[in-house]
């Protein structure tokens, strides 16, 4: 079980797996009962453990980090219901939270999702989509720089399209030069006979 696919849904206790999604919510099966159901978006709102930020003194670190933390650290886990224990064990873990702005809330659930977590055996690693898409970059870069040089070598191509199209422009001025003398000629003819 990857850990980029673990989210927390609005309303439904515990993490879950995401199997699918769909245009109106989510296929999700929990870790706990490993029940699978649907989960409507209009009802649920779906986070990604791994798009998850937790407030520093410092900069924002991602909650991967302070489950690396906790991993480290080792031991067993606060009882999530004594505040005081909770607050102690993340000062020791990773002091670097801000506690004014994490609640004990916050705290209670990172303790039960990292105890799920590691009874699921689940590796706490992000996923790596930079590389990917630095890959990707360099493909469309490499694909754009083929383009112009297509470009470039189809301009002499188009430049001599326009040529017999500048012929067959002046072959058309041509015909029509014969018929407006055409036209004019019997003009000539009605006013010759005016004349007389």
């Amino acid at each position: 079980m990857e850990y980029s696919k673990i989210v927390s849904v609005t309303g439904l206790p515990g993490l879950y797996e995401l199997i699918n999604t769909k245009s109106d919510g989510a296929i999700i099966r929990s870790l706990d009962d490993k029940t699978t159901k649907f989960a409507s978006s209009r009802i649920h709102n779906f986070s990604h453990l791994e798009s998850i930020e937790i407030f520093t003194v410092g900069e924002n670190v991602n909650l991967v980090d302070v489950f690396q933390a906790m991993e480290k650290a080792g031991g067993s886990l606060p009882d999530t219901k004594d505040e005081g224990a909770i607050k102690k064990y993340f000062q020791k873990v990773f002091p670097d939270i801000d506690f004014e702005r994490v609640y004990n809330s916050d705290l209670k659930k990172m303790i039960k999702w990292y105890d799920v977590l590691s009874q699921h055996n689940v590796e706490l690693k992000l996923s790596e989509p930079e590389p990917e898409e630095e890959t990707k970059t360099e493909k469309e870069e490499e694909e754009t720089v083929k383009e112009t040089e297509k470009k470039k070598t189809a301009k002499p191509a188009q430049s001599e399209k326009p040529k017999p199209a500048a012929k067959k422009t002046t072959k058309e001025k041509e015909d029509e030069k014969p018929k407006a003398s055409k036209a004019a000629k019997p003009a000539k003819k009605t006013t010759k006979k005016k004349k007389k």
